[in-house]
């Protein structure tokens, strides 16, 4: 194994506390928190386990270059200078990602072009070949980070962001990002040691997201391929190594994690998604109208959900329907921790309970916050569903 080099996670605006801790108990080196992202160090059998395992990156990126870019032609140069043929041949695919935050180059997609122009140049004029463009599916997927004048060039050894799990078939409309979904389960203190509860599940991502945390499962078991399957030194023995000892820690699960959802067709679909990721022995999924439920146990209940929003709730008055969740969780969940996800600000004043904790996240694009409400043991008493 032995060579360790710097490689740089990608996650979600205020997920990157998270992150560290997750590559710091992963056992990575130099963990160094940045904005939407935390750099660390460790060799390829980490990268491995990294992209397999992390629930809260999008990507891992393998810097390779880095040097100071004063206009475009000297990005192209620098970029040709680069020896490609160590990566990939004439006859592979790329594809390039561009992150630019600088006032002398301003378009991300020109500078996907001209870098793509320097890589393609660069074969051409070596073996007359030129590689062509595969922006789905490339052998090599190569990001470029512009700020100011300082480039670095990475390969991604991810391949699609790794919010992309390989269990989801079937999706509601807005449905919320894998990622998010495990970063709200992880903010929220969520461990498996209590029974869970998603009363408004949609497609089931956050039930499958709180199973996986639950039994240590690895997020990403599931994912057709990474980047690094494609890359000249892809040792498929040494991937086989780290996925047999990630699946050698998971554990069992003595509670219960249930979905509700009002919709048939939103509870075939979780469903579908849950039996996918082989999740369905700890998962239950009724179709149920959160507003008519009670507690169904008298133990501590865990609950986070994404309450729906926008083009979902539909002819829906908002404030009655946030009105309705503080109702339903004071009148009806007493000893219950609820955390859910809210994009339309205004709405949390009709909710009518306080808020013990308000953490700014987006969903999407847009800026929304994950609140927590405890709702303590009241004098109601909870009838117990005999199952």
């Amino acid at each position: 194994m032995g060579n360790n080099y710097q490689m740089i996670a990608k996650t979600l605006f205020g997920f990157e506390p998270l992150l560290e801790k997750e590559l710091k108990d992963l056992g990575a080196m130099d963990v160094k928190k940045g904005v939407r992202n935390v750099s660390f160090k460790g060799d390829k059998g980490f990268m491995y386990k990294a992209n397999l395992c992390l629930r809260t990156a999008i990507k891992i990126l393998k810097p390779i270059k880095s040097f100071k870019a004063y206009n475009e032609e000297d990005l192209y140069k620098k970029i040709y200078s680069i020896e490609w043929d160590q990566y990939m041949n004439a006859a592979d695919t790329l594809a390039i990602d561009a992150t630019v935050h600088s006032q002398k180059f301003t378009h991300s997609k020109f500078i996907s072009l001209k870098s793509k122009d320097a890589i393609v140049d660069y074969f051409r004029d070596k073996t007359g070949r030129r590689p062509d463009v595969d922006l789905q599916f490339p052998h090599l997927r190569i990001n470029i980070h512009i700020e100011d004048l300082n480039c670095t060039v990475s390969l991604d050894s991810s391949g699609q962001s790794l919010h992309k799990r390989g269990y989801k078939t079937a999706t509601n409309i807005a449905p919320i990002n894998e990622v998010l979904a495990a970063g709200m389960l992880l903010m929220s203190g969520w461990d498996g040691r209590s029974d869970f509860l998603d009363p408004m599940c949609g497609s089931g991502t956050i039930l499958a997201e709180a199973a996986m945390i639950a039994c240590n499962i690895p997020p990403n078991l599931n994912k057709k391929e990474f980047g690094f399957e494609k890359w000249k030194d892809w040792d498929v023995e040494l991937f086989e190594k780290i996925e047999e000892s990630a699946l050698n820690k998971i554990r069992g699960f003595e509670h219960k994690i249930i979905g509700y959802d009002k919709a048939p067709s939103a509870v075939a679909k979780a469903k579908a998604n849950i039996e996918n990721a082989n999740l369905d022995e700890f998962v239950t999924i009724e179709q149920n109208d959160f507003f008519t439920t009670e507690k169904y146990t008298d133990k501590h209940l865990h609950m986070v959900f994404n309450p729906p929003y926008g083009e979902r709730l539909e002819l829906l008055n908002l404030e009655e329907f946030y009105k309705n969740i503080g109702d339903t969780l004071k009148q009806s969940y007493p000893g219950t921790q609820s955390w859910f996800i809210v994009s339309n600000l205004d709405a949390i004043k009709n909710v009518g309970l306080r808020p013990s904790r308000k953490i700014k996240l987006y969903n999407g694009k847009l800026e929304s916050r994950l609140l927590k409400y405890e709702i303590y043991e009241g004098t109601k008493k909870v009838h117990k569903i005999n199952n």
